[in-house]
């Protein structure tokens, strides 16, 4: 390829006006940001700390690279969304009158799909390639795995297609060793990771002969055409004259690498904030920050610490936070708030999940009347169990609010297949929840669902049994296609376990723990790569469990509540208070926040306390306190009852870090009469 014949930047060159500067970046900036943003050439890394204004940053040093002359199309700024790729270059656009579509911004998978478009010849790709969605490119894997070694199927104990896709993405984005990935992060078998290996290969292979390519070969295949063709990479490093980097702790080996290929000449800015990388488990690398200053050693280190978010006192709580981080951190920041004193963060304890719950019912009634909207109030949690309670009270009270973490808890997808378990158990008659979970299966859709259904109903009336016992006839076994049927009799044997316990009358917690702990929990470890956080949700059910005497009583709520927490309620009003991970709520703030769950176990999760691995953890409690504004709860209930057992929980060990001169202790209030308006 003879890159010097064909320039696709060439109309943009052509039509680029000249830029007259009107900007008083001084005035416009604090020091802070003013160094960063007027920084010599050269690699800088800029920590921009926690509501200190770093799409403001990158926005005035892109106006200031075209002040000096840099041509718009020869700035590449990389994001992780294309809301924060468009939403800067519109800023620019406001700012400095050089339209958006003159420069090369976007996140770095639409940006490696315009390269790989015009030069993906080295690795195969035709300029016509078509990309997969994630369903697509499973969906293909899947094929491949049927065509192949169809026996993989039938094990039960081997990762189900959606699993091998997730494992031989992770190693792909880390650019760690496939076989590596596989023992050290799912499993140890030298049989299995042989499997993986040579699906893997023929995965890649089939995708190349049909000229398609999933997300990850974005990433991937775009890093290899600069290794592969050196005059390809030569030529994007002397096309973008500056590389901008936004989120740049979200960055994961393989993107890091990109950068690094592209910045050969070092006219690279990497924004980010160390103390709030939080995604290593998708494959986020801490350590790209940390070894900045390797890769790049003449590298400029900015501090951006001027917070416009949070009051002094929230601040001073969050700076304290990072201070017991075990992972030795280069880039300490201190925070400090341009907003006037507030009061302290309130540290509040209650009994259980459910007082818990009330206590943030009662305040939610006193801001309310101090003026305060809905809208202004965030509640935040580790994991999506721990807001089982509060969507309860909340509803209960017809109060507004909205999640944005996906599904509320009773619909969530595996709450509704486990609850399935126990509908039919509990009543055979029951067909649409033996769909449900029948359905589960490879190659079983509703119709041979039914057939299964069927054959076992007319041997059940013909010898007088319960129809539960006859789901392991041999005549129903052959309704079940083969790559099914290894599965079947650990289903059926979970079944029988909760119907002879709820013709017993045995509590209910004992019957969805017969549940939790049969055939689903085993099938959610071959499916979900967060089948933890899965599990969790499960095991929380049959705490919730332990309030009722009666299973049938359990299962008339569990149908009520998912009605109860509908938006049937909300409709009428955009006015909600906000329902969040803490995931989710990065990058957003609110005037009032609610962190709940503050024991140990629940934040930082018991299983990473086991893992000995906290650092994120901790990092994680930073980004939950600096999303709020003006008033901070920290929330510590000291019984837990998930899995159906009472147990005794220590505060938060992240509470204990803090000097307690940091936070006051609030009181809960005393109980009010049942009201039908919030």
């Amino acid at each position: 390829m003879n890159l010097d014949d064909f320039n696709p930047f060439e109309d943009a060159e052509k039509d680029l006006h000249s830029y007259g500067s009107t900007i008083d970046f001084r005035a416009d900036l604090n020091e802070d940001q003013y160094a960063a943003v007027t920084a010599k050439d050269g690699p800088a890394l800029v920590l921009a700390g926690a509501g200190s204004g770093k799409t403001r940053t990158l926005t005035y040093r892109v106006a200031y690279l075209l002040e000096k002359g840099i041509k718009a199309h020869q700035i590449l700024l990389l994001t992780f969304t294309n809301k924060a790729a468009k939403e800067m270059l519109e800023r620019v656009e406001d700012l400095t009158g050089v339209g958006k579509s003159k420069f090369w911004g976007g996140t770095f998978h639409s940006i490696g799909q315009r390269i790989l478009r015009m030069y993906g010849e080295s690795v195969g790709l035709k300029k016509n390639f078509t990309i997969l969605d994630q369903s697509d490119s499973e969906s293909l894997l899947t094929n491949i795995i049927r065509s192949k070694d169809p026996a993989f199927l039938k094990i039960k104990e081997n990762p189900k297609p959606k699993m091998v896709a997730g494992i031989i993405s992770y190693s792909r984005n880390t650019c760690a060793p496939l076989e590596e990935t596989i023992k050290s992060r799912f499993y140890s078998e030298d049989r299995l990771a042989e499997q993986i290996l040579y699906f893997a290969k023929l995965y890649k292979e089939e995708k190349l002969a049909q000229q398609v390519v999933d997300y990850d070969d974005l990433l991937e295949l775009w890093l290899e055409s600069m290794e592969k063709d050196e005059s390809l990479a030569d030529y994007l490093q002397k096309r973008f004259k500056h590389i901008l980097v936004d989120e740049y702790q979200d960055t994961n080996t393989l993107q890091s690498r990109i950068v690094d290929k592209i910045a050969k000449h070092h006219q690279l800015m990497a924004v980010g904030d160390d103390a709030q990388c939080i995604y290593t488990w998708r494959g986020a690398n801490y350590q790209n920050i940390a070894t900045f200053t390797d890769r790049h050693p003449s590298a400029e280190i900015f501090k951006i610490e001027i917070n416009y978010r949070s009051s002094p006192e929230i601040l001073n709580f969050a700076n304290r936070i990072l201070d017991h981080h075990i992972t030795e951190n280069p880039y300490h920041k201190e925070l400090q708030s341009n907003r006037p004193n507030n009061e302290k963060p309130y540290f509040v304890t209650a009994m259980d999940t459910r007082q818990q719950a009330q206590f943030i019912h009662s305040r939610i009634r006193d801001l309310l009347r101090e003026g305060r909207s809905l809208s202004d109030i965030a509640i935040l949690y580790r994991a999506h169990y721990q807001a089982m309670d509060l969507q309860m009270e909340l509803s209960k009270n017809g109060v507004p609010f909205q999640l944005t973490s996906g599904l509320k808890f009773f619909e969530q997808a595996h709450i509704k297949d486990l609850t399935s378990q126990l509908r039919f158990a509990c009543n055979p008659e029951d067909q649409i929840s033996f769909q449900r979970f029948t359905c589960l299966l490879p190659k079983v859709g509703i119709k041979t669902a039914e057939r299964i259904y069927r054959e076992a109903l007319k041997i059940a009336n013909t010898q007088k049994i319960p129809l539960i016992d006859c789901l392991a006839e041999p005549k129903v076994e052959k309704k079940i296609p083969e790559f099914s049927r290894s599965e079947w009799p650990s289903i059926v044997q979970t079944l029988k376990d909760i119907s002879r316990l709820a013709n017993q009358d045995a509590p209910p917690r004992e019957i969805v723990n017969a549940a939790v702990e049969g055939w689903y929990s085993d099938y959610i470890r071959t499916i979900y790569e967060n089948w933890e956080s899965r599990l969790d949700d499960m095991e929380s059910v049959v705490g919730f469990a332990d309030r009722f005497s009666d299973i049938q009583e359990l299962l008339a709520q569990l149908v009520l509540l998912n009605s109860e927490t509908s938006d049937r309620n909300v409709e009428l009003t955009d006015d909600k208070i906000k329902l969040s991970t803490i995931h989710q709520a990065k990058g957003l703030e609110f005037p009032i926040v609610f962190v709940i769950g503050l024991s140990d176990g629940m934040f930082p999760l018991k299983r990473t306390l086991e893992s000995g691995d906290i650092d994120e953890e901790r990092r994680l409690f930073y980004v939950s306190v600096t999303r709020a504004m003006d008033e901070l709860y920290l929330v510590y209930p000291t019984l837990s009852v998930q899995g159906g057992y009472v147990n005794r929980m220590a505060p938060s060990r992240f509470i204990g870090d803090i000097p307690p001169s940091c936070y006051q202790s609030g009181r809960l209030p005393k109980p009010e009469r049942p009201s039908s308006r919030w």
